[in-house]
């Protein structure tokens, strides 16, 4: 049987309050906005889409108002760290691309028929395989469009109380502000409402298991389309989005499918509270100079000062997430700020923002002795050089 939601009781108005403005209004600072960001873009430049894996490493970082910009304005990040003089060796490379575009074409042949008995066999619980099982075509013209034809195939499946597998179904999620478009692999509905992600990697499963750090990655990317996929459910009945995904890799050395259940709750929670801290992007681009902009065409001393004009929260774990993070370890080490050194290490320095300020610190020549941060940087330096010396140190 289908299960459904609890109808959720409206909260009562104190007041009727004001009275809403017509449609035409409502919709104008979102025209603003789009016109705003295109402007950023570049007027011939068409916006680059944010996919999970952009996302889920933007709420990763959530106090980086730069990546926030130009994620959500489209921003080639790529081609304007190359614009910048900083370009990044970072993407898939072409042959694991193909590997990994034919692995997926294999899973989901003779439509999904290995795919679902993986996931019967680790998530459909007792009984046989699912012999019917309905693809709905999500055809629609562009991003808006599949998000629409998404939802209705989802509540229409959910209402048949079948099998149905949905293949690249386009998800939408609002992200500081601005809707972002999102394509997981599949998305499979089971006969009682639930809706499950399915992730297919290309990377092995080795008698069971797969490397931490990439399944870790493939849980983060796909808590985002759980986040996305909720909003839908939300408003079907009978629906429910499951903590599990299913994610599908070669098995072993063979190019044959296997599955392994990963439990996102904990990357769901994190993602959400995360993504609730982005500034809002047009809080962001109201706060530039007129005539800013990030084309890739202009001169590297205006993309510069363009890029310089938003803040950034730079950290070590930024180079392998985000394209334009050589350019910020450069300006970072160029203004001896502390942020390079890690996030650990800025937390550990306390008010001391520069590593000139924590040498002269060390060194007795600044900073407070009563300060417990200056007082541990003394005692370490003392104890490097007693080490040193092989004596003990002046104190």
């Amino acid at each position: 049987m289908p299960r459904h939601r609890p109808t959720q009781t409206p909260r009562p108005v104190a007041h009727p309050g004001p009275i809403p403005a017509p449609a035409q209004e409502r919709e104008r600072p979102a025209t603003t906005l789009r016109q705003r960001l295109a402007e950023l873009r570049g007027p011939t430049v068409p916006p680059r889409p944010l996919d999970a894996r952009a996302l889920a490493a933007l709420a990763a970082n959530p106090g980086c108002r730069r990546r926030a910009l130009l994620d959500g304005a489209g921003v080639d990040k790529a081609a304007l760290a190359s614009a910048l003089g900083s370009p990044a060796p970072f993407g898939q490379s072409q042959f694991a691309f193909v590997r990994g575009n034919a692995f997926e074409a294999r899973v989901k042949a003779d439509g999904g028929t290995e795919l679902m008995r993986l996931l019967h066999e680790r998530l459909g619980g007792p009984g046989a395989a699912p012999g019917e099982v309905s693809v709905p075509d999500l055809t629609a013209a562009g991003p808006e469009g599949r998000a629409a034809r998404t939802a209705l195939a989802l509540r229409e499946a959910t209402a048949a109380g079948g099998w149905a597998l949905l293949d690249h179904p386009m998800l939408a999620l609002e992200v500081a502000g601005s809707p972002a478009y999102l394509e997981p692999d599949a998305v499979a509905v089971h006969p009682d409402g639930t809706w499950t992600v399915v992730e297919i990697k290309s990377f092995p499963m080795i008698d069971g298991s797969a490397d931490a750090a990439k399944v870790g990655a493939a849980a983060r990317q796909s808590a985002v389309y759980v986040l996305a996929l909720e909003r839908i459910a939300a408003l079907t009945e009978g629906a429910e989005v499951d903590h599990r995904v299913l994610l599908v890799c070669p098995k072993d050395f063979s190019n044959l499918p296997t599955a392994s259940v990963v439990d996102v709750r904990k990357q769901r929670a994190v993602t959400r509270r995360q993504l609730t801290r982005l500034t809002r992007i047009e809080d962001i681009a109201a706060a530039l100079p007129e005539g800013t902009t990030f084309d890739p065409e202009c001169p590297r001393q205006q993309l510069d000062a363009a890029v310089e004009a938003v803040g950034a929260a730079y950290a070590p774990e930024c180079l392998a997430a985000c394209e334009l993070a050589f350019h910020c370890r450069a300006k970072a080490r160029e203004a001896g700020a502390v942020e390079a050194l890690g996030r650990s290490v800025r937390g550990e320095l306390g008010g001391l923002t520069t590593v000139g300020e924590v040498l002269a610190a060390a060194a007795g020549k600044e900073g407070d002795p009563a300060d417990p941060t200056v007082a541990a940087l003394r005692r370490a330096a003392a104890l490097r050089a007693e080490a040193l010396t092989g004596g003990p140190a002046c104190r």
